[in-house]
């Protein structure tokens, strides 16, 4: 294990905020922790461990949205554009497995 003095370490909670400033619920998974809907137009204040994961369903399946890290100590994730971000990625990725199927043929 790494020492470092004046950062948080994995076994220490980081502070942060999830943002939901749009108008309607966003369902989320926090493993072992709860699974928190952010209400629209709220904020939520959460201590998360360095390596927990933030979930949310996709087309029926859990897909992670983000990893805490210590870079998030102290700000606030607007969760909606993180949403939109990641559901792209993962489309751009179907895309692009498809193809490749595709092309094996």
């Amino acid at each position: 294990m790494l020492f470092s003095f004046g950062t948080i370490s994995n076994s220490q909670a980081v502070p942060f905020k999830l943002l939901n400033p749009g108008m309607k619920s966003i369902p989320l998974i926090i493993p072992g922790v709860m699974n928190p809907n952010l209400s629209p137009m709220s904020s939520s204040g959460v201590d998360l461990k360095v390596g927990q994961k933030i979930l949310f369903k996709y087309k029926g399946k859990r897909e992670v949205l983000l990893v805490v890290t210590e870079d998030l100590a102290d700000t606030k994730l607007n969760v909606k554009e993180l949403l939109k971000k990641r559901i792209k990625e993962l489309d751009n990725k179907k895309k692009k497995k498809q193809k490749s199927d595709c092309e094996k043929y």
